[in-house]
């Protein structure tokens, strides 16, 4: 008995199915796009708070960097007085423009012998009547500084001056300190990350301007160009120490997602307010619909082209084969090759952003060793010079023998006891001399050390303790664990470059662990 299958089937029912066929796509559909765009307005949303994180800290470093200077310069001044104030003027000055620093040192000497003032600030008169001018506003401060702080016009840009005074014999006064031009500050910011959908500015806790996009608002109340009001700065009792919410930019006009976090040194008491531009977050949701329905489209016709060009593609699918598995063969050695560039790359970018105040910080302390102990200078500079000299020159295949890596982070650690003395103890134990000939990573010691010093507190009562043993299988270093209780930005980038590197070069990777109060890492060996 022959049966036909064509007439199985009526006409009525081949409809329904395909209709059903059809709804349930459009459901399918539906529901995928509508999953996709949250998830993709979740993941700008984090990439919003990203941003604002990355702008918040570059304000923040740079602030601290105007503080620290201020510091710096009192005490050198409060250090000889009168005896040295206009070379440590002169060369401080020097100093930053060679580092293209923000800060500008002056001084302003009232001399009642001779009732003529002594200056090196090209805006001493303005200083001088800075009480009687309705061109200086005053910074309110009490921070354990206790700095002055105050803007003031002049030429139609704003100055941030801050400043203490020194009372000499004779009733002389001098007043020292530094200026930052607001101008500047705000292009600094700007140009740390051109990248970002996102601008910034900074007020005081009065609510005075002191960085914005927009020149005029400069020195003004905040609370009368934009809809902030003083709740919005209430961070304490919202769980990431941050406001978030929405605004209208009062520079661009469109709608931001706007985040006020506080700003606090010792110099300085207020707010940092970074606006992310939304219609950026909602012209990607909005490619994603798109994208999302030519993704189903493609494969529904994908489908029905497949489903007729099955029997042509059986026919040559062996030769396919043959030509797919020669591009893999072409493909793993080309990513051989981009693996190992990535990893000089890394290389390149650790040895970049080895931290940016080393350098700053062993000049201050050679400075300081020069008039105390030349010997320990000489000393200090010649461990600097080689310790440059050993990153300047990598190796080849970026491993070298440990002999050469315990060489430089004895020197690095030579320049570390000079600013941390007692608050740092280090220790070298060789258990195993044949150990030296093997190799460990380029920089992998340094890496490790400087780890230790950024994540864990290291004072006179609680010193950190780190100890480097060489053993018969790798390099053990260990630290007394005391993280600090704040949390310590910057990514994991020089553990993440030392796994990759033994990783290709199939080796053990490093082991990270707590024992009881030390934190250790393992480094294997290489032959």
């Amino acid at each position: 008995m022959n049966i036909h299958f064509k007439h199985a089937l009526s006409q009525k029912s081949i409809y329904i199915a395909a209709l059903s066929a059809c709804l349930i796509a459009v459901v399918a559909f539906a529901v995928l796009s509508l999953l996709i765009t949250k998830d993709n307005r979740e993941n700008n949303e984090g990439f919003a708070k990203k941003n604002f994180f990355r702008k918040y800290e570059s304000i923040e470093n740079e602030f601290r960097n105007i503080e620290d200077y201020q510091y710096l310069l009192r005490a050198l001044i409060q250090k000889d007085g009168l005896k040295n104030y206009k070379d440590y003027s002169s060369v401080l000055n020097d100093l930053n423009k060679k580092r293209n620093l923000l800060t500008y040192s002056w001084y302003y000497y009232e001399n009642n012998g001779t009732g003529k003032p002594e200056s090196n600030n090209p805006l001493s008169e303005l200083f001088k009547n800075r009480e009687h001018t309705d061109k200086s506003i005053a910074i309110k401060n009490n921070g354990p500084g206790h700095f002055k702080d105050f803007l003031i016009t002049h030429n139609d840009s704003i100055y941030w001056m801050s400043y203490d005074s020194l009372v000499l014999p004779e009733k002389n006064m001098l007043y020292y300190g530094s200026t930052v031009s607001l101008d500047d500050l705000h292009q600094y910011f700007i140009n740390v990350d051109k990248s970002s959908n996102t601008y910034a500015y900074v007020f005081t806790k009065e609510g005075i301007c002191i960085t914005h996009p927009e020149k005029k608002y400069l020195g003004k109340s905040i609370f009368e160009f934009t809809d902030i009001k003083p709740k919005d700065t209430l961070s304490s009792t919202t769980k990431g120490g941050y406001t978030e919410g929405s605004a209208t930019s009062e520079y661009l006009g469109v709608a931001v997602t706007r985040f006020i976090k506080p700003l606090k040194t010792d110099n300085f008491d207020g707010y940092t307010v970074v606006n992310y531009i939304n219609f950026i977050t909602d012209e990607n949701t909005n490619k994603v619909k798109a994208y999302t329905a030519y993704i189903f489209l493609a494969a529904l016709f994908l489908i029905v082209t497949v489903f007729f060009l099955f029997q042509r593609s059986a026919n040559i699918a062996y030769k396919e084969k043959e030509k797919i598995q020669s591009e893999k063969n072409l493909l793993h050695i080309e990513n051989e090759k981009m693996h190992k560039a990535e990893v000089i790359n890394q290389l390149q970018q650790l040895k970049n952003n080895i931290n940016p105040h080393f350098l700053f910080n062993s000049l201050n302390s050679l400075y300081m060793l020069i008039g105390i102990n030349k010997d320990n200078a000489q000393k200090f500079t010649m461990n600097l010079s080689k310790i440059y000299r050993y990153l300047i020159v990598p190796p080849k295949e970026n491993i070298v023998p440990v002999s050469k890596e315990i060489d430089f982070i004895q020197k690095y650690m030579d320049l570390l006891k000079s600013r941390f003395d007692e608050e740092l103890n280090f220790e070298l134990i060789i258990k195993c001399p044949e150990s030296l000939e093997k190799r460990i990573p380029y920089l992998s010691l340094q890496i490790v050390v400087e780890n230790a010093i950024k994540h864990n507190v290291a004072t006179i009562d609680q010193p950190l303790e780190i100890v480097i043993s060489v053993e018969e299988d790798g390099v053990v270093v260990k630290n007394t664990y005391q993280p600090k209780t704040e949390a310590v930005p910057g990514e994991k980038f020089g553990i993440d470059y030392l796994n990759q590197i033994y990783e290709y070069f199939k080796n053990n990777l490093l082991h990270i662990s707590v024992d009881g109060d030390y934190f250790v890492c393992f480094l294997p060996l290489m032959k």
